[in-house]
């Protein structure tokens, strides 16, 4: 698998995780403060996934945000030593997705300033 695919579809990587951690969407959502349909949105790709949402959404699984783009459904059952135990494969990341990682950082932070220029701040 090369790392362009690693972040491909994060929302169903979201809902394979939220699936085997057996949290309804319902419960994710009120963690979130959002309606079910809102986070419904967010598993069907109807909603951007941000940076800071894939934080909340990583927080409430108890899974690293970049374990969860990384995330391969594959590999799951192949760590599972333990009753119940649902293992998040322990990835190395690609030097291309720490790279885009930092890009969309960066171009995050340069998005802030222009706002903040435009608010007079």
């Amino acid at each position: 698998m090369n790392s362009c695919n690693m972040i491909q579809q994060p929302e169903i990587k979201i809902k394979q995780i939220r699936e085997l951690k057996n949290f309804t969407q319902e419960y994710v959502a009120q963690q979130l403060g959002l309606s079910t349909r809102a986070y419904s949105k967010i598993e069907t790709g109807e909603t951007q996934l941000t940076i800071n949402r894939l934080n909340e959404i990583s927080a409430i699984f108890g899974v690293p945000p970049m374990e969860v783009l990384g995330f391969d459904d594959k590999q799951v059952f192949n760590n599972c030593k333990q009753d119940g135990y649902i293992g998040i494969n322990h990835i190395n990341m690609p030097e291309k997705l720490i790279l885009q990682y930092e890009e969309t950082i960066q171009a995050l932070k340069e998005q802030i300033a222009v706002m903040k220029l435009l608010m007079g701040k």
